[in-house]
Formats: structure tokens, C-alpha cells, sequence
């Protein structure tokens, strides 16, 4: 379970920061980088969200092992980087559209 935990942060982690990379990238006027960078954020959420499945079909299956604190700080960095996540693709969209308010000045 510790290893899963683990894992979660890390991608979790790196899914965040993707997140926040895409944000920068998109502020640049850079939207290509920014959508490379919100679908790195995917694939990362995708590999935190097998660990998370994988914690899940142990408890399913009944041989989960306690509730440990680094699981509840891994699903805490798991939740953090989806909503970082998710606001980042409405910022995205809002610093896209003021770009392109700009240039028709």
C-alpha cells in the first residue's frame, strides 16, 4: 500500500504541474505547448487514477491493509491536482479568449 501511495503523489504531482506548466504556456500565447502540456496532465492522472483502482479492488477483494496517513496525503494530492487540473482548462479557455479579444484591437 505504501508504494501505491507512493506512486499516486507522483503522478498526482506531476499531473499538477503539467496543469500549472499549461496555465504559464497559454499565458505566453503559446497554446500548443499549453494543450501538450494539459494532455500530459491526462496521461499523468491517468496513472494516479490505476494506483487508486488498484487500493480500491484490494479493499474490494478484503485484503486492504489500515488506512494510513500517506494514503489520506496521496488521495489529498490526487483531489488537489484534479481541481488544479480542471481550473486550469477554464483558465486556459479565458486567457485564450481575452488573446484573442487583444488581438482585434
Amino acid at each position: 500500500m505504501q508504494q501505491l501511495s507512493f506512486m499516486i503523489i507522483l503522478h498526482a504531482g506531476n499531473a499538477r504541474s503539467s496543469a500549472f506548466e499549461a496555465i504559464a504556456a497559454a499565458k505566453r500565447g503559446e497554446v500548443e505547448i499549453a494543450e501538450a502540456k494539459m494532455k500530459e496532465a491526462d496521461a499523468a492522472f491517468l496513472e494516479a487514477h490505476k494506483m487508486q483502482t488498484e487500493l480500491l479492488q484490494e479493499e474490494a477483494r478484503g485484503t486492504s491493509s489500515e488506512m494510513s496517513v500517506l494514503l489520506v496525503h496521496a488521495q489529498d494530492h490526487l483531489m488537489t491536482a484534479m481541481t488544479v487540473k480542471e481550473l486550469a482548462i477554464e483558465m486556459i479557455d479565458m486567457i485564450t479568449r481575452l488573446n484573442r479579444l487583444e488581438e482585434t484591437k
